[in-house]
């Protein structure tokens, strides 16, 4: 979550640094804030992709845990695997 609003803040603070430095015709601050913001949004989108990823193997544990949990009676392997897959859920909706 301290990515994400890493990645967003400096994405506004890069895109202000653009939109002033165009305005006082200053353009190395304006090309320097368009560099910024725009790698702010090329980390947002490389953690959203390893979030996506982890998001998957979550889905794929919590699925085997109930399985095994359903095979074995076990009930709190089954509740922990339900638990997982959600979670893995949540993540790739990221």
């Amino acid at each position: 979550m301290t990515d994400r609003l890493a990645n967003t803040t400096n994405a506004y603070i890069g895109a202000a640094k653009q939109a002033i430095g165009n305005t006082i015709g200053n353009t190395t601050l304006a090309a320097n804030g368009a560099q910024q913001q725009s790698q702010a949004e090329s980390a947002q989108k490389a953690a959203d992709a390893k979030t996506h990823t982890q998001g998957v193997g979550h889905k794929v544990e919590g699925q085997v845990q109930q399985n095994v949990g359903s095979l074995t009676g076990d009930k709190s392997m089954e509740a922990r695997g339900n638990a997982t897959e959600i979670r893995g859920d949540l993540e790739r909706k990221v």
